[in-house]
């Protein structure tokens, strides 16, 4: 049976929100303005996973620091008018303060714009702390910043903590961390999709994970 955790920490970008539109957007912009060829939707959703300084020098070479700031200055110009919750989130986030859990986000987004989002939303108050990128020594998949989330809680990273996400990412940086890897999106996982990190758990939103732990 599934033990009811203390403390769930979520991903953030396309599990809370839905922000591919603008990561899509400022990602051809950058692509474009250092004479690669652009990325198809497709793309950008299933090749951004890691932290830009993770991932920029694997595309940008030494010149990635400067890859970053075309990617963010077209970034910042565009994503709260564009910054979506995701269906059910807000409700959801509501619901487990109100069950008593602690709350954090771990994500691999410029944490100054993470929390520039939250805050845009509204949200600011359901999270104990928002990590993001450059916040922790290493960005997620590592476990460091989800240390940095359950810092003086007195919560011990392990089975009393849930680490929800949409991607492969997500789920090694659980398991990294110790923690319970939980995926929610809409679609199933395939067999063997995420060797050698599986989710324990799958909600194909967030309502449905919210609606699990009222029933533990």
């Amino acid at each position: 049976m599934t033990a009811r955790p203390k403390a769930i920490l979520f991903d953030w970008d396309n599990t809370l929100v839905d922000t591919w539109p603008t990561i899509h957007a400022a990602q051809n912009v950058t692509l474009r303005a250092f004479g690669l060829a652009e990325w198809s939707l497709e793309e950008t959703r299933q090749r951004v996973r890691k932290s830009m300084r993770d991932s920029f020098p694997e595309l940008f070479g030494d010149r990635w620091e400067e890859a970053g700031q075309v990617f963010y200055q077209h970034f910042n110009a565009i994503h709260l008018d564009l910054l979506r919750p995701s269906p059910g989130a807000d409700r959801m986030l509501g619901e487990l303060r109100q069950a008593g859990l602690y709350l954090g986000v771990v994500s691999n987004k410029l944490g100054d714009v993470l929390r520039r989002e939250a805050a845009h939303l509204g949200w600011e108050n359901h999270f104990g702390q928002l990590v993001g990128a450059f916040d922790a020594e290493h960005d997620k998949p590592a476990a460091e910043p989800v240390t940095m989330a359950l810092e003086g809680t007195g919560i011990k990273q392990g089975g009393d903590v849930w680490f929800a996400g949409d991607t492969d990412v997500d789920l090694e940086c659980a398991a990294n961390a110790g923690c319970v890897p939980v995926l929610i999106r809409e679609a199933a996982p395939q067999l063997a999709e995420f060797e050698p990190f599986p989710p324990h758990l799958h909600f194909p939103n967030c309502l449905a994970l919210s609606k699990l732990i009222q029933s533990l």
